[in-house]
């Protein structure tokens, strides 16, 4: 009985060892499956990531390249630029320079204007702007220039200030007029005046008075203190407005180029021949003359001032300016 009993006991624990041991080995079995499985989607994966890794390295190598090239045209432009700016500052003249040029012009041009026509307000409005234009460029250089310009510019303010419009105008005015002006052999005497009729006149004493007044009209008397004017044809009146006319217009031409001297003497000779040849009282005579006598007792101003000083430290500057040794070419970086 109890050997029975081992013998159960044997094969019970042989079966259960068997089973044990074939449990176990499924397990492996199915790990090792798993194990396979998880593997081949490791290589899977892994190849995946190498593909990806040799298109990023592609990529990258290409945007490197293009990075180089980009570099490369980089550094060419800015050499380019370089030589651009080194040629420029070679060739164009500074600020300097160039407000030099453009302050000479207008000193020639105010020079010009003063001496030609006399124009005080436009040479003195040409060197205010370039005193302007200097003290816009704040240069201590300019000092002397900006002095001369200063002096000038105080001369300039005292001369005497003539208005050389209003007068050219008033003279225009005479001019107009002249052929209208009466010459003094058209001056007619008034007629006298009719005697007054006596109330209860008979008719032969009015026709006998009316007789008399024009009897004493043909032939009339009179005293005067004038002189008897001049008897002229009409040929020589012609001839007369037309020299009254050049006087006056070579009194205009003498007030703008500030000839005093013969602005006066022609003025004077116009009003001698409006007082000897044309009628002194005929209101058109008398206002031509009081005109033209009211122009000649105008001051004009002496000499000219001019512009010597500033025109030549503009050119000193100018001068100096050309004598810097040419600037070296800059070289690029």
């Amino acid at each position: 009985m109890g050997l029975r009993m081992l013998w159960l006991v044997v094969v019970v624990a042989i079966a259960a060892g068997g089973y044990a041991l074939l449990d176990q080995r499924r397990a492996a079995q199915a790990l090792q499956r798993e194990t396979a499985q998880r593997l081949a989607a490791a290589d899977a994966a892994a190849a995946q990531a190498q593909v990806r890794d040799s298109d990023m390295g592609n990529q990258l190598r290409e945007a490197q390249a293009q990075i180089a090239s980009l570099e490369t045209r980089v550094n060419e432009s800015r050499a380019q630029q370089a030589s651009l700016d080194a040629l420029y500052r070679d060739l164009a003249p500074s600020r300097d320079e160039l407000a030099i040029t453009e302050i000479e012009q207008i000193l020639v041009l105010a020079s010009q204007q003063l001496a030609l026509a006399g124009n005080v307000e436009a040479a003195l409005t040409a060197l205010e702007v370039a005193d302007s234009k200097l003290a816009r460029l704040d240069r201590p250089q300019f000092g002397p220039l900006r002095r001369a310009l200063a002096h000038d510019i105080a001369s300039l303010k005292s001369v005497p200030y003539v208005d050389v419009a209003g007068i050219s105008i008033r003279i225009d005015q005479v001019l107009t007029a002249i052929d209208t002006l009466p010459l003094a052999r058209d001056e007619r005497i008034p007629p006298s005046p009719p005697p007054a009729a006596s109330p209860g006149e008979s008719a032969w004493r009015r026709l006998l008075r009316e007789l008399r007044a024009e009897i004493r009209d043909v032939v009339r008397i009179e005293v005067t203190d004038h002189p008897a004017a001049p008897l002229i044809t009409p040929e020589q009146s012609f001839f007369l407005r037309e020299n009254l006319r050049l006087r006056l217009l070579s009194a205009r031409i003498a007030l703008l180029s500030r000839d005093d001297r013969n602005f006066k003497a022609d003025l004077k000779a116009a009003t001698g021949w409006l007082r000897e040849y044309f009628d002194p009282n005929a209101k058109a005579v008398q206002s031509a003359i009081g005109t033209l006598t009211q122009q000649a007792a105008v001051a004009m101003p002496g000499a000219m001032p001019d512009l010597t000083r500033s025109l030549e430290a503009v050119r000193a500057l100018k001068a100096a300016a050309e004598r810097v040794p040419e600037r070296a070419p800059a070289r690029a970086r």
